[in-house]
Order: structure tokens, then sequence, then C-alpha cells
């Protein structure tokens, strides 16, 4: 059947008996591709009935349809043109896991970070009634309208969907407070998957909803609301009086009150899983000219066994087979995220003061074992990165150890917190950084590669890179220790085996490099993952008879700024390899420090991320595309020693 769905207008024509098979139809599809790409399964088997219903209640592209999370959009994918491209979804050049402006005209606003919805739903809804009154305006005036009209396309209804705990953090409720105020009429559908659909999601639930969205309802209320505000002196009392009888008896049944406060018109809870009952509601609200809120509640997981039980598990997945859930892929090797986790959990047995904190990501981070064994010293806030921050630095302040684990990309909802809360203040705030770098095929709402640049330059806080298991256990050891706020960042996925290292590592040391190889014909500086590919690339050069020295940096924050001097004052040709942004990067960090002390005449190229966003793809695929693999860094090392320093 979805080989007939060319558009969203194709669902118009479709029974409801024939949108249910549809959508077991796209299960299958979501579960198939996703056994085969990875990707986000969970989320997305929980809103394909919802998302059907919006497609065949709403029209668009007129009609703007924001998603929020993003990752909850596939169903959207499928049915609005994009079935025969699914089979490349997160692949190199295919299409994005993600909403993406460029690539669909029905994907009206790009999201991966959460709760974004409502205010760009917000916006959309100003722009809309902002170019109304100018073009109304141009025509009063005789004017040529034509270069003030949205250039994309007219707009019509605007609905931000929100769920998979987006609605957690404080941007939303800045949306929903912002919307109660202008009293456009934007739709919010709050698509709940935190609970099981319980009992007031049954008749009681629907017949409710029925009333409550019915025009002799609104009617009533209206016409009640003037007639007793009309009465002299006593009218605004009473009306008030009646308005909090209506508000107690709706809450003896429905918990809007909150979203009723913000100034929405609440609807719900009601079944997303119920086609019929979905396509009703809409269609009642469709034309509503306040704001309005519907509560939906979904099963995250539906329709797949394993994903069902363990939702989290199945939320964000690479390969795995369907017909068992397990997972295809070399477990040998162990993460750097289980890693942490294990290593963090130790610490906290021999360290009362050690409290670890997650936004969400408890799994994601690998802090499952540490909150299994101490619950009382683990917290989980939610899709709150800027609260978690400075949740922190509170608990720094009384002498404890807070431990937040975030992704990279996420860290940088809670810049201003970093700053102004913790590193002012000096706080002993330990951020374990995870998915450090380039991620992959969640492509570059999730890559992480900004955070060197946006963490190196504030003051007092120590930022640090582990080549491995070892060094991540002692980077770990020492930020405990440390009087003060430090960044430990490390990739995505396996921890790298360093087989061709045969010493043993030197203790941390703050601001201290570490010499792996030595070699006076060129010398290559790798943060972090970059390390192990630098020493290959020193192989390939020793084979053509090349000596180049390689350093682990180990801190991007302090430099090791001896060890630079002596190496630029030495070897004169100098190699950065960081999987960061070059601008702000460790090479400028390294640049800079050279000029500071009057050293020109070094031939230094840097290797990393160009001025650019690192589109999705694996990691293999887009280290080799910027260089910055062995072969990528042994090329860069072949171009370097062709250049006299001089001519530098």
């Amino acid at each position: 059947m979805i080989e007939k769905i060319k558009s969203p207008d194709a669902l118009k024509r479709l029974s409801p008996e024939e949108l249910n098979e549809l959508a077991e139809e796209i299960r299958e599809i979501i579960i198939e591709r996703v056994s085969i790409n990875g990707g986000h399964l969970a989320s997305n088997l929980g809103v394909v009935e919802l998302t059907l219903a919006l497609h065949y209640v709403f029209d668009s592209p007129t009609d703007k349809i924001i998603w929020d999370v993003g990752h909850q959009s596939y169903t959207h994918k499928l049915v609005t043109g994009r079935h025969e491209k699914f089979p490349t979804i997160r692949k190199y050049k295919g299409i994005s896991g993600f909403p993406k402006t460029e690539e669909s005209v029905h994907d009206s606003f790009g999201t991966g970070h959460s709760s974004t919805s409502i205010s760009a739903a917000l916006g959309i809804l100003a722009a809309r009634d902002h170019l109304k009154l100018r073009n109304a305006d141009c025509e009063m005036r005789n004017e040529h309208k034509s270069e003030i009209r949205n250039p994309k396309s007219e707009i019509g209804k605007v609905i931000a969907v929100i769920g998979d705990g987006a609605m957690t953090a404080g941007i939303a409720f800045e949306g929903l407070n912002h919307a109660g105020h202008l009293k456009k009429d934007l739709i919010v559908i709050l698509n709940d998957n935190e609970m099981s659909i319980s009992r007031n999601v049954g008749a009681l639930s629907a017949y409710l909803n029925r009333i409550l969205t019915g025009d002799l309802y609104k009617k009533f209320k209206k016409d009640t609301k003037a007639f007793l505000e009309s009465i002299p002196k006593l009218g605004g009392p009473f009306s008030k009086i009646a308005g909090r009888a209506e508000e107690t008896l709706k809450g003896l049944f429905l918990p809007g009150l909150l979203f009723e406060e913000l100034g929405f018109n609440y609807v719900g809870p009601i079944d997303g899983h119920n086609i019929e009952l979905l396509i009703e509601t809409f269609g009642k609200i469709k034309n509503a000219d306040v704001p309005t809120l519907i509560h939906v509640i979904t099963k995250k997981g539906k329709g797949y066994e394993f994903s069902e039980k363990d939702p989290c598990i199945f939320h964000g997945v690479g390969p795995f087979e369907v017909e068992t859930g397990d997972p295809i892929s070399d477990r040998k090797a162990p993460s750097y995220s289980e890693m942490f986790g294990k290593y963090l959990t130790e610490f906290a047995g021999n360290d009362k003061r050690i409290i670890a904190i997650s936004a969400a990501m408890r799994e994601g981070t690998g802090l499952e074992c540490f909150a299994e064994k101490y619950p009382d010293r683990f917290y989980d806030v939610g899709i709150a990165e800027p609260h978690a921050v400075t949740f922190a630095a509170g608990l720094a302040t009384q002498g404890l150890r807070p431990v937040v684990a975030v992704y990279s990309t996420f860290l940088q909802r809670g810049y201003d917190e970093i700053i102004h809360d913790v590193c002012l203040q000096n706080l002993p705030v330990i951020f374990a950084i995870d998915r450090a770098g380039i991620v992959g095929e969640d492509g570059p709402t999730h890559q992480g590669v900004f955070d060197i640049s946006y963490l190196r330059h504030i003051p007092n806080l120590v930022v640090m890179a582990p080549k491995d298991e070892i060094e991540l256990k002692a980077m770990l050891e020492f930020s405990i220790g440390h009087n003060g706020p430090s960044a430990i960042r490390y990739p995505r996925g396996k921890i790298s085996q360093l087989t061709a290292i045969s010493h043993q590592p030197s203790a941390i040391e703050i601001g201290k490099a570490e010499i792996l190889k030595g070699g006076n014909d060129i010398a290559l500086i790798a943060v972090g993952n970059t390390v192990s590919s630098a020493l290959n690339a020193a192989e390939q050069l020793e084979n053509e008879g090349i000596k180049a020295s390689v350093i682990n940096a180990r801190f991007i924050k302090p430099l090791d700024k001896e060890l630079i001097f002596s190496i630029a004052s030495r070897i004169k040709r100098i190699v950065t390899i960081e999987e960061n942004l070059l601008a702000g990067g460790f090479g400028s960090a390294v640049l800079e420090y050279l000029n500071s002390v009057d050293i020109h005449d070094v031939k230094i190229k840097m290797l990393g991320i160009p001025d650019e966003f690192v589109e999705q793809g694996s990691q293999a695929i887009l280290r080799k595309k910027y260089g910055i693999d062995a072969e990528g860094i042994y090329n860069a090392c072949k171009s370097c020693l062709t250049i006299s320093p001089s001519l530098y």
C-alpha cells in the first residue's frame, strides 16, 4: 500500500480500516530498515497512527507540522514522498534520520535537539500574521505585494508535535508561556509515551473530549462568561468563580490545568493508536482560533515485541536481528561510554562525594550500573542540560564532586551555565563529554565537533582527551581530585587498542603531554582518539625512512607549552590532528601559543573539520573525507615535508 502514497493527499482517500492496514505495513518497513541501517526505532513505532491522522486531517505543506524530537519522523518521511529513498536513511548521501528543510517541503523546520518545536512554530505563526498584515496594507496602498509574500509557501495552521521527554526542557515552557500570551491559533500535540494507556483513555475521556471540543460547549462557555461579566459590579467576581468551578470539574478528569493556566485549551488525554479518535479530535480543533494542546498517549516501541519490552534499549540502535532483537556487532572491545560508567562506579565506592547527573541519557552515557548501585547519588534531570549544569554547580558548592555525563552536542545547550555558574566560581564540576568528535549517521545535529572550540577559551576550565581506556580512567581519577572545573572528551564507539605501544603510560600531570614515538623529521600532535591514526601514519612514514615524533596531547587546556616550544624549536614541521572544528580548536591553540612567543619559522599543518557542518555517514567515511584517518595524516605529512619551513 505504501507505494501508492506519493504525498499526504493520498491518505485522505483511505478509509480508517485502510489507514490501520497502512500503519501495520509502515511498522514492518521501519523495523526492517532500522535493523539494517540502525536508527531510532521505539520512538518511531509509537507515532505511526498519530502521524497518519495528522496528515489525514491537516494539509502539509501549507499546514506546517514540526516534529520534536525530530527522531520520531520516520513515518512522516514515508508518507511525504520519500518511500523510495527510505532505504538510504542515515546513510552517507542518503536521507536524514531527522527533519531537514532542504530535503522536503514537508519538513517545515529542522530538528535534532529537542524541545524547540513550540518556539519555532510560534515564530512561523507570527510570521504568517505579520505577512498578512503587510500584504493587506499593500493592497490598501495599491502596492505590488509579491516581494513580501512568504518565499516558500502560504502558511495555514502550524502544529508542533512534541514528545519523547522533550517537554522537560525549559525552552518548551518558555514557548508555551509566550504562545498563551500571544493567543495565536497554535496547535501543540503532546506525544506522551512515558506511561501506558491508563483508564482515563477510554470511553469517559473520549466522551469528555467530544464535549470540550464541541461547538455547543464552546458557545455556552463564551455566552456564559459574557453574561456574567455584564452584571454591574458583580460580573467580574462571578465570572472568576464560575471559571474556578469549571476548572475544578475538569480537573477531576483531566490533567490539563497547567496548560489551561498557560492560556491553552487542553484536550485529552486520548489514545494515540486509535486512528478514528485521532482524526475526529484533530478535525474538531483544526479551525480553533486559540492556542490548543492535545495530550496524546502512545506506547513507545509499539508493534515490535522487543522494543515494547525495553524501549530504552531500542530508542537508538545499531543493526540488529529482527527475529531475536540481538545486536549485530563485534562486542570484543568495550565502548568509551561503558568504561566511563564502570570506572565512575568504581571510584564512587571509595568516594562518597561523587554524584552522577544525566540529562535523559542514562543508558547512552553508560550510567546504568552507577544508577543501580548508587540510586541515591544518581540524578536524571530529563532533557534539561542548562539545569543539569547549574544543579551540579549547586552540589559542588557544598563539597561534593558532581559528574555531568552528557553528549558533546547536547552540552552546547548549557553553555552559559558552564561559564557563569561553574567556571566563574571555579567549582569542581566534572563534565564527562561523550560522543565528542565525529558521531556518524545521526548527522549534523549530533556531530560533536564544536566542544574544543566552545570550551577551551573559558577561564579555570581544564580540558582533556584520552587516547585509550587506561587514560580515560586516569583522567577521571585526576578530575575527581582536581579542585576546579574539568572536562574529559571521548568519542562514540569502541576504545581503540593501541597495541603498538609497549611502555607503561606516564601519570596524568596537569598540562603535560605524552611522547609516544621519537623522530626529528616531523612531529604529529594528536588529540584523543586521533592518536591511534597518528601512530599508524608514523609507521607508514618510517617505512619510507621518515622519522616522525608522535605526541599524545592529553591536555587541550592547558597546553604543554614547554614541549610544544621544544618541538617547534627543534623539528620545525608540526601536524596537529583533532576531531573538532579547526576554528578555535586545538591546532588553533598551538598556533596562538607559538605566535605569542614569536616562533614563526615553523611549518604547521592543522588537520580537523573545516568551516562547515558535518553531514551524516559512517565515522570511517567522514574521517577519510576530512583527512583525519591514518591515510589522510600520512598524506598531510608528505605534503608538509615538501615545503621548506623558511617559506612558511
